[in-house]
């Protein structure tokens, strides 16, 4: 039969009858035996071969899906005893004990390390900025009863705590990172807290609403180089917030829309290079904001729509080398824009349809005048006060441009 099939298949049809086959003609059939032989082991070998990789694939995608299924198993059981600590952590801030209270403090911000995906870690630090948003009373008088005076004392020290982990988990030498995650801290209370050093390259941080009545909120060196840290509708009505010595190459600050009644802010010895801070619409009418010893050379100061009736804003001794300051739109009826003893060497202004009813915008100390800003109106308004001299040289009478 092997014989037979081989001559079919090399399309031998038949012999030649003879009496008796010769040597040559069985040397041939033997050779036609050992090919169909030959082709029938290798057959036989491909299907053992196909059969040894579809039996590898079975293994291989049974020991995957087992994978999985201990995978998946893990993950119910490491969120099971996240939910379990969750309680328990959640429970302890919510005591009536401001002891207690810190212990649930630490122990959310130790579960959010630990916690098994981002939603969950996120979980945790929405709880934490949920304790802060937890209507605050102010701190009672010194006449008002002592029970009453620790009981706020231990609340403060509660809050300012949590504040003090948030910080902690978003500086560039923490052991575990928030960075990315979002900070819902609207209508917040502040009077004080430590976000020195902390890092802003994604995710986004809310004080929308926030209230800042004394203390000191310090963001003192922090870097802004991503994401969004919104004050929209803040309120500024005592105290200090510091961004003194602060990074901006990236990202959004945003004041639209803040009132400015009694605090003071900050941004001395800070670097500008792509940021943007903007006050649109913002209400200037007591306090100050310092920008002394600024160096801009890129991105923008933004105080479109903003309403000065009261608050001074100075830019002592500061360096704009670049960037964008505009004062469009805006309402000038009171306060003083100094910038005594600045640079300009490249920056623009930009004072389109701004009305000058009362405050005055001052440039006239400038160290350096060689490169006027560009975008100044010609002739300046009588709020605009200009430098008469640059490097020595005349440039034109005070209050307009030299021609």
């Amino acid at each position: 039969m092997v014989i037979g099939g081989g001559l079919v298949l090399l399309g031998v049809e038949g012999f030649k009858p003879e009496k008796q086959l010769t040597s040559t003609t069985l040397f041939d059939l033997l050779k036609i035996a050992f090919a169909v032989v030959a082709g029938l082991g290798a057959l036989v070998a491909l299907v053992v071969a196909y059969r040894r990789q579809k039996v590898a694939e079975s293994a291989q995608w049974l020991a995957e899906l087992a994978d999985d299924r201990a995978a998946d198993a893990a993950r119910r059981e490491a969120t099971k005893l996240h939910n379990e600590r969750f309680a328990s952590a959640a429970g302890q801030l919510g005591h009536d004990s401001a002891a207690v209270r810190l212990a649930g403090a630490h122990a959310l911000a130790g579960l959010a390390d630990d916690a098994p995906t981002r939603e969950l870690r996120q979980t945790c630090i929405d709880v934490l900025c949920a304790y802060l948003r937890i209507p605050y009373s102010p701190q009672p008088s010194d006449d008002a009863p002592e029970a009453e005076r620790l009981a706020f004392a231990g609340l403060r020290e509660v809050r300012h705590t949590v504040i003090r982990l948030i910080s902690a988990h978003l500086r560039k030498n923490a052991a575990f990172s928030w960075q990315g995650h979002d900070f819902d801290l609207t209508g917040v209370l502040f009077d004080g807290g430590d976000f020195a050093e902390i890092v802003f390259s994604d995710g986004k941080f809310d004080f929308t609403g926030a209230v800042f009545n004394g203390g000191v909120v310090n963001f003192s060196g922090a870097e802004f180089s991503g994401g969004q840290v919104i004050f929209y509708r803040a309120n500024f009505l005592g105290g200090s917030v510091g961004f003194t010595g602060c990074k901006f190459s990236g990202g959004t600050v945003s004041f639209t829309l803040a009132e400015f009644c009694g605090a003071k802010l900050y941004f001395g010895d800070s670097r500008f290079s792509e940021s943007e801070v903007s006050f649109r619409g913002a209400v200037f009418s007591e306090g100050s904001i310092s920008f002394e010893a600024l160096e801009i050379s890129g991105g923008a100061i933004n105080f479109a729509g903003a309403e000065f009736s009261g608050s001074n804003i100075h830019f002592h001794g500061s360096t704009l080398s670049g960037g964008h300051v505009a004062f469009n739109h805006s309402v000038l009826s009171g306060g003083k824009i100094d910038f005594h003893w600045a640079k300009f060497s490249g920056c623009e202004f930009d004072f389109n349809f701004a009305k000058f009813q009362g405050t005055v915008v001052d440039l006239r100390d400038a160290r350096d005048y060689s490169v006027p800003p560009k975008g100044l109106p010609n002739p300046a308004p009588e709020g605009l006060k200009l430098p008469t001299r640059t490097n020595g040289s005349l440039k034109g009478p005070e209050g307009s441009l030299p021609s």
